[in-house]
């Protein structure tokens, strides 16, 4: 896959770790937020900035957005999420149109009448990864496979555990190269990452991990007294 232009609204902790992510493997990414407090752009050097409204089509007009392969509105409110996609899709003919559901009530709205292509709701990516993945693409409902070369591993935080008590950001920075932490399940349901949030004991972490640092993750994450 070549170079890609990608526009993401939302610069919240799942934008701004999609935006790192893309920026990382060589496209073009801009970030479009308009809450100052998510702009930080020495966080984020290789990632393009724009201070606006993401819902207002003059924003995506001087985002000159119909020069973008894909536009991914990953906001934490649902109504910005289908607005931005509605927009990208029928004002600016943008190909792949990807929409973050914060929702599951609100799923059955994101399809292409909303000029949605992919939506991803993060409960049900957890789900359909515990139950099985589809064997082909994607299915009818929008669920993602694991990506060729990865695996899915996850781990109960035990009471002797470091990150236990602990930021979730404590975690993410002590993971082996070649793995990502992809969801927390706790008390509260499943919930993508969010570097500010507390772990606790019990808690469930989701990895997406490449087999060679299985082991590196194990290791990482087992109990000081088990055997490995």
């Amino acid at each position: 896959m070549g170079e890609m232009r990608i526009a993401i609204a939302g610069a919240g902790s799942v934008g701004r770790s999609i935006a790192t992510e893309l920026a990382g493997s060589g496209h073009d990414v801009l970030l479009i937020d308009r809450d100052t407090r998510a702009i930080g752009v020495d966080d984020l050097p290789q990632v393009e900035w724009l201070l606006a409204d993401a819902c207002e089509l003059a924003t995506l007009e001087d985002a000159r957005l119909g020069g973008f392969d894909v536009v991914i509105a990953a906001s934490s409110d649902d109504k910005v999420n289908l607005v931005v996609s509605l927009l990208a899709k029928n004002e600016f003919g943008v190909d792949r149109v990807i929409a973050r559901i914060n929702d599951p009530e609100n799923e059955w709205l994101f399809n292409e009448s909303w000029g949605v292509d992919l939506a991803v709701s993060p409960p049900r990516l957890i789900a359909d990864l515990v139950e099985g993945a589809p064997e082909e693409g994607l299915d009818q409902e929008g669920a993602l496979p694991p990506l060729p070369g990865a695996e899915i591993a996850e781990s109960v935080l035990h009471a002797e555990s470091p990150f236990a008590g602990g930021p979730e950001s404590g975690l993410a920075g002590s993971l082996p190269e070649g793995v990502a932490l992809v969801a927390v399940v706790g008390p509260g349901g499943v919930r993508p990452p969010a570097p500010e949030r507390t772990l606790s004991v019990g808690d469930t972490v989701v990895f997406l991990a490449e087999p060679e640092a299985l082991g590196t993750l194990e290791a990482l994450m087992a109990p000081p007294d088990e055997d490995l």
